[in-house]
């Protein structure tokens, strides 16, 4: 018996994210669009081709810069039509939100969110982007028990760091993310304030939209399950499909790329001075290369997210020439579509300081505008 435990291998713990999906997790194909969808894609691809410059806060509206490179390689066919499926196909409140979305990032500071400073957030390990699910999401972790700071802005720009890392690294066609929130061990005082919850489903809904694809929630106590019958009014009708209690994980994440303590086969261990690095390694590289493409591809807005992330797709303009802004046609001043006056059809909706408006019916039911 001692020569076999002897001659059994000793494997380290896993450190560092996961580069890839398990070989047979690949995403589901998207559905092709109709006659009338395909005209409000191409109505809305014209109008932001249409954009030179955008409000730099949503507050001081005459203060405007220039689109950046960056923010003309965010704006990518898959993304118009993420805000486009949002709004159930409403050209003009898609039109809107893009926009706001779009001033928020340069509000919040998205791009200008680095490791460096995320860093001390994260020491614990109280998010991890480990594994991909049975389609191929990036897995991010949140796990309240590890805890290590007082309420503060910087715990929502530090989720927000960690949901843009975490698409960096999704396989080509895969545009969701899941979730797994395990309160395990957790006490009543890790727990988000509602106005922290309400700010956090506010960016998700209004930012994020058609991003969250699964939601795995496991191990709730008491506290937690009133916090979500607190905050359940906020949550958008469609987000509470994608939320699923106490089921086993094993159900829709591979043993191979799931925790041990989740229930998988991963033995995880998180030390903080080797996998913050790697994260930020393997998530800069993955941009590097997103950018490269699309630098070669003739830096177009609307390009292919697919053919960016590096899959079989090629370019949808790789026969064409760069658009300079210069050449971009405005149309007549009746065809000419000014953001600030689009008609939604709805309460406007926007971000002031981190927070939605939010619209209160009759009944007194509150909840986010546009989500």
């Amino acid at each position: 018996m001692a020569t076999e435990a002897a001659e059994k291998p000793i494997i380290a713990p896993t450190k560092t994210p996961f580069a890839d999906p398990a070989p047979n997790c690949k995403p589901v194909s998207s559905t092709p669009l109709t006659a009338d969808q395909q005209i409000k894609y191409d109505e809305l691809l014209a109008t932001v081709r249409s954009w030179k410059d955008l409000p730099k806060t949503s507050v001081q509206k005459a203060e405007v810069a220039p689109l950046t490179d960056d923010e003309h390689l965010w704006l990518t066919r898959e993304c118009l039509l993420r805000y486009l499926r949002a709004t159930k196909w409403n050209l003009a409140q898609a039109t809107k939100r893009v926009q706001d979305t779009m001033v928020w990032r340069r509000e919040y500071g998205t791009p200008g969110l680095t490791a460096d400073f995320i860093s001390e957030e994260n020491a614990t390990g109280k998010q991890v982007i480990l594994g991909y699910d049975n389609e191929g999401r990036p897995c991010l972790y949140l796990l309240p028990q590890k805890q290590n700071t007082k309420t503060n802005p910087k715990q929502v720009q530090h989720l927000v760091y960690m949901l843009e890392r975490t698409l960096d690294i999704a396989p080509p066609g895969q545009e969701t993310l899941a979730l797994l929130i395990d309160f395990r061990n957790s006490s009543a005082g890790s727990q988000p304030s509602l106005a922290t919850g309400r700010q956090v489903l506010s960016i998700l809904q209004n930012h994020y939209p058609e991003r969250l694809g699964r939601a795995l929630i496991t191990h709730l106590p008491w506290y937690v399950t009133t916090f979500l019958k607190l905050i359940s009014p906020f949550i958008d009708p469609v987000t509470k499909t994608k939320m699923r209690y106490n089921e086993p994980l094993t159900s829709h994440v591979p043993s191979s790329q799931l925790m041990e303590k989740a229930g998988g086969d991963v033995d995880f261990e998180y030390d903080h001075s080797v996998y913050w690095p790697a994260l930020d390694a393997l998530a800069s590289q993955r941009r590097k290369e997103h950018k490269e493409r699309w630098e070669a591809a003739g830096k177009h807005i609307g390009e292919s997210e697919v053919y960016l992330w590096g899959g079989e797709e090629k370019s949808l303009f790789a026969t064409q020439e760069p658009v300079k802004s210069e050449d971009v046609v405005e149309g007549s001043k009746d065809e000419a579509v000014k953001i600030s006056e689009v008609d939604t059809g709805a309460q406007e909706t926007g971000v002031v300081g981190g927070m939605a408006k939010l619209d209160v019916k009759d009944d007194d039911e509150i909840k986010i505008v546009g989500a």
